[in-house]
């Protein structure tokens, strides 16, 4: 009698798991992201609107992929489905040629509602400056981004910025190991020397003449690369007209020309 019992304990109990189980994988799926009607990427995202169908099915198709493997996390603000298919823009945008590319080292994307301090504070600071912020120490693998500054990078068409492709190219710079402006897992070895000479070369321009790169450019090498990425991608033509050497590069880093997306 007791071994019958025990039978039938057990398989209440084998039932009552896979109905938990079955209940979770449920609850993944429904709150999985899903962004195949493309009516946001279409509003506010300039890239996706100049792809042609069969791209943008896959750049949806990687959006997704990015969504489902890195956690967005809201931090006193509220992330709507059109912030999360934005960020997942931003990752997508830069690397699209390179395709099923992953970032190795980012896990979860922090969002504030606006800008925020070295101590993370959103409110009553005056050193509230940092619209964007790659991880570091106790926060490596994260990036931290304002809410507002994420949606103006992608509503503005006028203007030659985006927080989010600027912190996800930091990202990308960092893959080799250093963050230093220098995407070494992108450039092929011999045309390392020439980037960081026509680096030098248009970071001298810029502080001696006027120019259409945002000055905080000129920072550093690793900013300089961030900023001028954001320009390439918002506005390719305007860029290709105005710096034609560093079009030329950034093509070359980015595998924008025909017939250059890498599997």
């Amino acid at each position: 009698m007791k071994i019958i019992i025990l039978i039938i304990f057990f398989i209440l109990l084998t039932g009552t798991v896979m109905a938990v189980m079955s209940s979770v994988k449920k609850q993944k799926i429904k709150g999985a992201p899903v962004i195949a009607d493309d009516a946001v990427l279409h509003e506010h995202i300039n890239f996706y609107r100049r792809l042609n169908a069969e791209e943008k099915q896959r750049f949806r198709e990687e959006a997704d992929q990015f969504l489902q493997t890195v956690a967005i996390t809201p931090v006193n603000t509220t992330v709507t489905n059109a912030d999360r298919i934005l960020i997942a823009a931003g990752a997508v945008i830069p690397m699209f040629a390179f395709k099923g590319w992953t970032y190795p080292n980012l896990k979860e994307v922090l969002v504030y509602n606006d800008t925020f301090n070295m101590d993370f504070q959103t409110e009553s600071s005056e050193s509230r400056n940092i619209l964007g912020l790659v991880g570091t120490g106790v926060y490596k693998d994260k990036m931290m981004i304002s809410r507002n500054a994420l949606q103006n990078g992608f509503s503005n068409d006028a203007d030659l910025s985006n927080t989010a492709i600027h912190e996800f190219v930091h990202l990308i710079d960092g893959a080799d190991g250093a963050v230093d402006g220098v995407p070494e897992i992108l450039l092929d070895k011999q045309y390392v020397e020439p980037w960081i000479s026509l680096v030098r070369e248009e970071m001298g321009k810029m502080l001696q003449e006027d120019s259409d790169i945002n000055p905080y450019g000129y920072t550093n090498p690793t900013e300089f690369f961030a900023v001028i990425s954001e320009y390439f991608f918002e506005k390719p033509e305007q860029f290709a007209e105005k710096h034609p050497e560093l079009f030329e590069m950034m093509e070359r880093i980015f595998r924008t020309g025909e017939g250059k997306v890498k599997s």
